[in-house]
């Protein structure tokens, strides 16, 4: 057999790709739980990447914010992540429960390479030098130099104790997706995956083809009496069959049956 007619074998391992901010640690647990025997690889890359690492076959599929080019790669969006601005503890900002982008017209806005937000116009002042990362501008925003606007998880993710954060209401949003290279058809432990994402139960007809539970004994047997009007299923005996008058014999209480005569009464 040559190389070209061996049948590709499947994948001892599901890798799948995260983004940070993006915790996966739900969807791991219930995939751990419906296949033990194919292990789960997680590879965390940065949000810039993601996408290339997915198109070179680096995971079967990714947890990855949106866009993406869907000309390569097929995309379920998960959630929407909130905007936040991330300032010291002491900043004037923390009076309130959130802010809006005119709030922050007179602050020094940090814009990392890394961003990931779809920004028109940023709000604000620009910063001398854009950070290279989203870690650098927290250190920056923990120095005093600025503030920073980031999806939510990343502000949790980067938590410091000397920095707090307040939602910005109209700023832009960071959505979350589920993405794959695309394929026809999608690979079995994709599908698996999308439909765990989806929250589709184990016995699911898009999920894994499962063994419907067969009906006990009890069960079967009341099924049957069901479907023959009650009745027991057994073969009435010779000679006692029910009659009209309710009594087996086919004749009322008091007269002859089976043929036998009875006893007469005393005058």
């Amino acid at each position: 057999m040559t190389g070209s007619d061996t049948p590709s074998a499947k994948p001892s391992s599901f890798r799948l790709a995260y983004v940070p901010g993006v915790t996966p640690t739900k969807w791991v647990r219930v995939w751990n739980e419906r296949l033990p025997g194919t292990p789960l690889e997680l590879v965390q890359v940065p949000a810039a990447e993601a996408s290339r690492l997915l198109a070179d076959g680096g995971a079967e599929a990714g947890l990855v914010r949106l866009p993406v080019d869907r000309h390569v790669l097929s995309a379920i969006p998960l959630y929407t992540e909130t905007t936040v601005v991330v300032i010291p503890k002491d900043h004037v900002a923390t009076a309130a429960e959130d802010v809006t982008l005119a709030d922050l017209a007179d602050e020094i806005v940090l814009h990392p390479l890394d961003d990931l937000l779809d920004w028109e116009k940023l709000p604000g002042s620009p910063a001398i030098e854009r950070p290279a990362t989203t870690a650098d501008a927290i250190e920056l925003v923990a120095a005093g130099v600025g503030v920073l606007l980031v999806p939510q998880s990343l502000a949790r993710l980067h938590h410091r104790k000397d920095l707090t954060y307040r939602p910005v209401l109209d700023a832009p949003e960071s959505r979350v997706a589920l993405s794959w290279p695309q394929e026809e058809p999608t690979p079995d432990l994709v599908e698996e995956f999308i439909g765990i994402v989806r929250g589709r139960t184990v016995n699911s007809t898009r999920g894994r083809a499962v063994t419907p539970p067969q009906p006990s004994a009890k069960e079967k047997a009341k099924a049957k009496r069901a479907g023959t009007g009650g009745s027991t299923g057994r073969k009435p005996a010779p000679g006692k069959q029910t009659g009209a008058g309710g009594r087996r014999g086919g004749a009322p209480k008091g007269g002859q049956a089976g043929g036998k005569r009875g006893k007469p009464r005393g005058r």
